[in-house]
């Protein structure tokens, strides 16, 4: 029997791909093309340091393992290499051969040293002698420190300096300050990389001594080292030494800009295998690019970002929980503003009538408003309950400073809970309202992030049901009190019933169809890789259910003629905004059960994570987000098609059919209901009346 699952590795360069073809797209403003190659960049330095770092220690811990397609870890490995060989060349070649080129058209040339005017040269001696040159630590290279010292993800030049009096060379490695602009912006027009100018003077680091040779690199270090909850007595400190271990762990991946004598010497010091040595031309850290494509003054460029309108449901002049007591609200961001989640912790810190905030933290913003107001909400004395997720990768120095100054403002602060990372999105404001509590809830499927809310599409959802309410508690006294994720009447949490509850919907739509009944799932996420939920769609399929899925990025299911899999069909968007939003539909015999989550249908979310899926209940909300899920299969300009083989291809638009895409659709649909509200919010006439 033919494998039936794509390898996750593979999936995931594969969504990368979709991210770079974005770039290739000559009819996107040449920004947003820099942006999304910049953003490919990134993706891929995190991928080398989680998946190959982990890959790489699960091949000395478990030598036999073999994934679910059938390969084994070196296997996995040599496959991934490939691929990403010709990524990264793809990357190189793009950058190279088109987007310098309309740079240069458009008024953003990239300079060399020779390219420059006298007087520009000048300033930039200056720039360097008084902001460059003070932050430089020259580091000398030996055997003994060689896999030690050179920082991670830090482009970093490599020089052979002589030393004329003793006739001896050494190797000096200067990584460039990262508190430095790595573009150098020209008054005139144009850039410099900080690279180019600092090996260039960089020769007055070292006086009576030559610089013989140098070149430029940057390692890529594994960062998949677990924290050890069970021996740890102080998690907090255990979490430091995680992050300081991270600093010194094995390469996983060494990039080049040239091949000389230097770097042979450096993967001699290294002891880096070749496999991951990656030789470039395009400029080393393309995540960098993110500073070009924000540039100042090239706005017409670049799309102009997403402007989230205000709900027509929310009136600014009355009190939020005035208007959650009357109707749940569900906001879909960016294209809905961020503002009233934030509001709702403010007004939650301020009004004399909340006596307790509690609260899940993942990944929050760099100065967060959200933090802040449960900072002051703890100074006036309520009660509140922070859980902060400190194993939240690469926000673990962050979250831990957030987390000291919530306890220190005297807010009960939980590090999370052993043994699973914290990832459901939830606020419980607790009220007294007539001589009774009452219970407010803000459910999310994204983190509570200001920044990260601009640009990444997100559910937001408030209630004032008792139920929701009542299992809020049960939540929060469960992970605060480790007691059992149990008992909860209308929310579902993971690792405890979420895999369980959603295998035994799509049981029920497979019972249908085979019974000739109308049978429909479909499903938005991030990623797809639980084995049992990948079967149970299997089985699914094969009794006829139709099954749509939009999968931004990590898809192990194999689409495709097989009989398991004939009836499904998978889209991925890549756009403007990043798709974030997990909504689940099932059609329950036209009863319509719908559902927004913050896990993904992969195994660590469901098992390993402790994570909420939440039914909608209103009509009018379940109907939007149904909406929602059409209009992603119906994306014929940013939708692709996954393939059987896990490759991907664009849906075409059939013949007639009208250009559409879907974060257009929903930007001008939210922006037409607000209009429509402002319009009728105009036109009445509110008299003043005396007060009895």
């Amino acid at each position: 029997m033919p494998i039936a699952y794509i390898n996750r590795e593979l999936s995931w360069l594969e969504f990368n791909q979709r991210v770079l073809n974005q770039a290739q797209r000559p009819d996107l403003p040449l920004l947003d093309r820099v942006k999304f190659l910049a953003i490919s960049g990134s993706n891929l330095d995190e991928f080398f340091q989680v998946r190959i770092g982990g890959l790489l220690s699960l091949c000395e811990s478990v030598p036999g393992f073999t994934d679910p397609s059938g390969r084994d870890v070196s296997e996995q490995l040599s496959a991934i290499e490939k691929r990403t060989r010709r990524f990264a060349k793809d990357q190189e070649k793009l950058y190279l051969k088109e987007l310098l080129p309309s740079l240069h058209q458009s008024g953003l040339p990239h300079l060399s040293i020779p390219e420059l005017s006298p007087d520009q040269f000048e300033r930039l001696v200056h720039t360097f002698q008084h902001e460059i040159s003070p932050l430089l630590s020259p580091l000398l290279l030996t055997p003994e420190n060689a896999r030690e010292i050179i920082p991670s993800l830090s482009v970093c030049i490599a020089l052979r300096v002589y030393d004329p009096e003793t006739k001896e060379s050494r190797i000096i490695v200067l990584p460039l300050p990262s508190s430095v602009p790595r573009m150098l912006v020209l008054n005139e027009g144009g850039f410099i990389f900080l690279e180019d100018l600092t090996a260039h003077l960089c020769g007055n680091l070292f006086p009576g001594e030559e610089v013989t040779e140098l070149t430029t690199f940057r390692l890529t270090r594994n960062t998949d080292i677990p924290a050890n909850e069970d021996e740890a007595h102080d998690f907090a400190e255990e979490i430091r030494n995680v992050i300081t271990e991270r600093g010194q762990s094995f390469p996983v991946r060494l990039q080049l800009s040239e091949d000389n004598k230097l770097t042979q010497d450096l993967i001699s010091l290294l002891k880096i295998d070749i496999p991951k040595v990656f030789l470039t031309k395009a400029p080393l850290a393309l995540a960098d690019l993110f500073e070009l494509a924000l540039i100042d003054g090239f706005s017409h460029l670049r799309t102009a970002p997403l402007s989230g309108v205000d709900s027509p449901k929310i009136d600014p002049s009355r009190s939020l929980f005035d208007l959650i007591s009357e109707q749940d609200l569900t906001l879909i961001h960016p294209y809905q503003s961020y503002r009233p989640v934030v509001r709702f912790m403010e007004e939650a810190a301020t009004d004399p009538n909340v006596i307790a905030i509690k609260q899940t933290l993942y990944r929050t913003a760099k100065d967060s408003q959200i933090v802040d107001a449960l900072i002051r909400a703890a100074k006036a004395g309520k009660q509140v309950t922070a859980l902060v997720e400190l194993k939240a990768r690469f926000d673990e120095a962050p979250n831990l400073e957030r987390a000291e100054e919530l306890r220190r403002a005297g807010a009960q602060v939980i590090y999370g809970v052993k043994g699973l990372k914290t990832h459901a999105k939830i606020s419980l404001v607790i009220r007294r309202e007539d001589g009774h509590l009452r219970r407010y809830v803000h459910l999310a499927t994204g983190n509570y992030n200001e920044l990260t809310a601009r640009f990444y599409t997100d559910i937001s959802y408030f209630t004032a049901r008792p139920d929701f309410g009542s299992d809020a508690s049960i939540f929060f006294n469960a992970v605060t009190g480790r007691t059992k994720l149990e008992h909860f009447k209308v929310l579902v949490p993971a690792p405890t019933q979420i895999k369980r509850t959603l295998i035994a919907l799509i049981e029920e739509e497979t019972a249908r169809a085979l019974e000739g009944e109308t049978a429909h799932i479909m499903a938005k996420m991030n990623s797809l890789e639980d084995i049992d939920m990948i079967e149970a769609l299997y089985r699914a399929s094969k009794a006829g259910v139709k099954i749509q899925l939009n999968i931004r990025g990590i898809c192990c299911l194999k689409t495709g003629e097989r009989k398991e899999a004939k009836n499904i069909e998978v889209v991925s968007i890549v756009d403007q905004q990043l798709e974030h939003m997990r909504i689940f539909y099932f059609h329950q015999g036209g009863d319509n059960e719908v559902f927004i989550s913050s896990a993904d249908w992969m195994s660590r979310n469901l098992e390993k994570r402790v994570e909420l899926m939440t039914p909608i209940l209103g009509a009018k909300d379940k109907k939007l987000l149904i909406d929602i899920l059409n209009a992603c299969f119906k994306d014929n300009q940013n939708a692709c098609l996954i393939q059987a083989d896990g490759t991907s291809k664009p849906k075409k638009r059939k013949k007639g059919e009208r250009k559409f895409r879907m974060q257009e659709h929903l930007a001008d649909l939210f922006a037409r209901q607000a209009a429509a509200a402002e319009q009728a919010r105009s036109s009445s006439l509110e008299p003043h009346l005396p007060k009895e």
